[in-house]
C-alpha cells in the first residue's frame, strides 16, 4: 500500500535539493583560488562558478563579470552547465508529478490509486535521475580541482580549491536521491493481483462439470 508519511518526507526532501541545487548552480563558488607557497596576493581572492566569476578583496568589495562566450569555456564547464540545468528541470517535474500522485492529493481523484501509485513512482525515478545526473558535474568539478591542485605543471597561481558551493552541491544530490527513493518506495502499488480464490475456485471447470454428468448418467443406469 501507498504510505502518504514516506510520498510527503519524500517531496519535501526533493523541493529542498531542487533548492539547494539552484542555488549551487547559480553561485560562482565552485572553485576558489589556492594559497599555494605565499604566491598568492591574499589581498583578493577569486571565485568561480559555471555563470560567472568574482574577484573579493580584503576591503571589501567584490567584482563579477559573467563568462564573455559559453563556447569559449572547456568542454567539462559546458557539460556541468548543462547537467545542473538539466537535473534542476527533472526535479521539478518529478516534484509535479509527485504531487498529482501523492495518495494525500486529489488531482487525479480518489478512485484511481493503482495510476495515481504508478505516477509517483515514476517521479520517484525521474528524482534519483535528476540527483545523479547533478552529482556527476560536482563529482567532477572536484576531481578535476584536486587534480590540478596537486599536479606539479601547473602554476601555482592557476592552483585552485574546492569551494563551498561543491559540499553543498553533494548535499542537494544526496536530498534529491534519497527523495526519490523514498517517493519510489512509499508508493506501491495499493494491491497485488488477484489470486483465483474461493469464488474462482469453486466455479467448475466444462470438462469438470461434463465428467460429473457423465458418472451421474451412469449411476441411474445402474
Amino acid at each position: 500500500m501507498a504510505s502518504t508519511g514516506l510520498q510527503v518526507l519524500g517531496l519535501v526532501l526533493a523541493l529542498l535539493g531542487w533548492a539547494c541545487g539552484a542555488l549551487v548552480c547559480a553561485a560562482p563558488l565552485w572553485r576558489i583560488s589556492a594559497f599555494v607557497g605565499g604566491e598568492l596576493v591574499i589581498a583578493q581572492v577569486l571565485w568561480e562558478g559555471l555563470w560567472m566569476n568574482c574577484m573579493s578583496q580584503t576591503t571589501g568589495h567584490i567584482q563579477c563579470k559573467a563568462y564573455d562566450s559559453t563556447l569559449a569555456l572547456p568542454t567539462s564547464a559546458q557539460a556541468a552547465r548543462g547537467l545542473t540545468v538539466l537535473s534542476l528541470l527533472l526535479s521539478v517535474l518529478a516534484v509535479m508529478l509527485g504531487v498529482a500522485g501523492a495518495k494525500c492529493t486529489h488531482c487525479m481523484g480518489d478512485g484511481n490509486q493503482t495510476s495515481k501509485a504508478r505516477l509517483a513512482r515514476v517521479a520517484g525515478v525521474l528524482l534519483i535521475v535528476a540527483g545523479i545526473a547533478y552529482l556527476t558535474p560536482i563529482c567532477w568539478t572536484a576531481y578535476a580541482t584536486i587534480r590540478d591542485f596537486y599536479d606539479p605543471n601547473v602554476a601555482a597561481p592557476l592552483k585552485r580549491e574546492l569551494g563551498p558551493a561543491l559540499y553543498l552541491g553533494w548535499v542537494a544530490s544526496v536530498l534529491l536521491l534519497l527523495g526519490g527513493a523514498l517517493l519510489h518506495v512509499g508508493s506501491a502499488a495499493p494491491g497485488g493481483r488477484a489470486l483465483p480464490v474461493s469464488g474462482a475456485a469453486a466455479k467448475p471447470s466444462p470438462s469438470t462439470g461434463a465428467a460429473g454428468e457423465v458418472k451421474q448418467q451412469e449411476k441411474s443406469f445402474v
